[in-house]
C-alpha cells in the first residue's frame, strides 16, 4: 500500500497526480468520503474528533467520522492552475456543514519549485494535508491526543514548496505565511467562538526508501473576542480588582506556537509511524501549553492490515503566574484555576483495515480511551471529571474516486 497513491485521488493539492471523474483534459474533478458510524459504552460524556459540537456517546451515531469533499482543478497553463476542495462534516455546529480548506492559485517556478496563493492547509502536523482522508490513513481517525492540540486548519496568504532528490533520497520544504480565520468550540459553554490568527510556518522531510522523517513549526498570534467564559471570567477579575490577570488570560493577539516531529516505516509488510508534538502559549494567555505523541505498528496481510496504537495528552503548565494576593479557595480561585489546567488523555487503540476493492477500504476500529484532568477531550463530561476509561467502536466505510 503506497502512501502516496492512497492520498492522491483526493489531493492534487499536495502535487500528486489524480484520476477524477470528470476529466476534460484542462479540468477535473475528484473527491473523496468517509461513511462512518461508531458507539460508545457511555452517556455520561461524549467522544469527539477535535473541534466537534457534538460526539458520540452510547447511541450509535454516523456523525462522528462521515464526511464528504470535492475537488476541481483547473489546469490554466503549463506552469499555472487552480484548484478548490469542499469538505462536508460535523465541526463546529451539531449539523453537517459545508467548508472550504483549500483554493488557491499554484504556479510552477520550475521543476523543484513552486508556489501557492490562496487557501491551503497548514503544516501542523505529519498528516495535516490529508487528515480528512480517510482513505489515505491507516487509522479510522487522527489521534485526537495529537490533533486536538492545534484545531487551525487552513490560512489564508501564500507557501512556497521545494522538492529536490539525492540519489535515493528525496527532500522537501514548505514555508507558509498568512492569516487563519475560523471556529473553535468551547466545552464548557457548547457555544462557538471565532477568531482571528496571522500565522507563520515551516516544514521539512526527508523520505528514503521505506522511511519518511518530518518535522514542522507553526507560530500564530491568536486573537478572540467572543470566548464567552474567558470574557465573564475577565470581567470579574476586574470587579475583583485583579485587572491584570484579566488581561493575561484575554485572547488578544496572544501567541502561541505549535512544533511536531513524525516518522514513517513503510517495510514490506510492517508499518510504523509515530509523531510528537508541543503546544507552548509564547504570551501570557489561558491556553495551556501541553505535549503529545503516539506511536502506531500494524502487519499487513494480504489485503488485511491489523494495527495497534498508544496516545497521550499531557499538560506542560501554563504561561500564567497567579498572583500572590490571589485567593487559595473560593469560586473565584475554581474558575482561574480551572481554566489554566490543559485536558489531559490517553488511549489504546486496536483496528483493522480491508481494501476489499479498488479505491475503497473498510475500517473497524475500537478505542479504549482514559479521560485526565478536565474529562479528557471528551465533550459535556460531569463537571467533577469522569472518573472512568471509556470503549468507543466504530466502522467506515472509505473512499476517493
Amino acid at each position: 500500500m503506497n502512501r502516496t497513491i492512497l492520498a492522491s485521488a483526493a489531493l492534487a493539492a499536495c502535487g500528486f497526480a489524480h484520476a477524477g471523474i470528470t476529466d476534460g483534459g484542462d479540468f477535473s474533478i475528484s473527491g473523496f468520503g468517509t461513511l462512518g458510524i461508531a458507539k460508545s459504552n457511555t452517556s455520561e460524556a461524549q467522544f469527539v474528533r477535535y473541534n466537534q459540537a457534538e460526539g458520540i456517546g452510547s447511541q450509535a451515531r454516523i456523525g462522528l467520522d462521515t464526511n464528504l469533499g470535492l475537488q476541481a482543478s483547473y489546469v490554466l497553463d503549463p506552469r499555472l492552475s487552480a484548484t478548490v476542495q469542499v469538505l462536508s462534516r460535523k465541526n463546529t455546529s451539531p449539523t453537517f456543514t459545508t467548508d472550504m480548506p483549500w483554493a488557491f492559485l499554484k504556479y510552477k517556478a520550475g521543476d523543484e519549485l513552486s508556489v501557492r496563493v490562496g487557501r491551503v492547509a497548514l503544516p501542523v502536523f505529519m498528516i495535516s494535508d490529508y487528515q480528512n482522508v480517510g482513505y489515505a490513513n491507516t487509522m479510522m481517525r487522527p489521534p485526537v491526543e495529537m490533533y486536538a492540540q492545534a484545531p487551525i486548519e487552513s490560512g489564508d496568504g501564500v507557501d512556497v514548496n521545494w522538492q529536490h532528490s539525492i540519489g535515493d533520497t528525496n527532500l522537501s520544504a514548505q514555508g507558509v505565511l498568512g492569516v487563519s480565520r475560523g471556529k473553535l468550540f468551547l466545552v464548557s459553554t457548547g457555544t462557538v467562538a471565532s477568531y482571528r490568527a496571522p500565522v507563520r510556518g515551516v516544514s521539512v522531510a526527508v523520505e528514503h526508501g521505506p522511511l519518511s522523517v518530518r518535522a514542522a513549526w507553526l507560530g500564530a498570534t491568536m486573537s478572540s473576542n467572543d470566548i464567552t467564559p474567558v470574557n465573564a471570567l475577565v470581567a470579574t477579575l476586574g470587579k475583583a480588582g485583579f485587572g491584570q490577570l484579566g488581561d493575561d488570560l484575554a485572547v488578544s493577539a496572544k501567541k502561541i506556537s505549535f512544533a511536531a516531529v513524525g516518522a514513517t516505516l513503510d517495510w514490506n509488510n510492517l508499518l510504523l509511524q509515530t509523531e510528537y508534538g508541543q503546544r507552548r502559549a509564547r504570551d501570557k494567555v489561558y491556553i495551556s501549553s501541553t505535549n503529545s505523541w503516539y506511536a502506531m505498528a500494524g502487519y499487513r496481510i494480504g489485503k488485511l492490515l491489523p494495527y495497534y496504537s498508544h496516545a497521550v495528552a499531557k499538560g506542560a503548565g501554563s504561561s500564567i503566574t497567579l498572583p500572590a494576593s490571589f485567593p487559595a479557595s473560593g469560586a473565584l480561585s475554581n474558575a482561574v484555576r480551572g481554566a489554566l489546567l490543559a485536558p489531559e488523555q490517553s488511549s489504546d487503540t486496536l483496528g483493522l483495515r480491508w481494501d476489499f476493492g479498488k479505491s475503497v477500504d473498510l475500517k473497524l476500529q475500537v478505542d479504549r480511551v482514559h479521560p485526565g484532568q478536565r474529562n479528557g477531550m471528551l465533550i459535556y463530561g460531569p463537571a467533577s471529571g469522569l472518573q472512568r476509561s471509556v470503549t468507543v467502536a466504530g466502522a467506515t466505510l472509505d473512499f476517493v474516486f
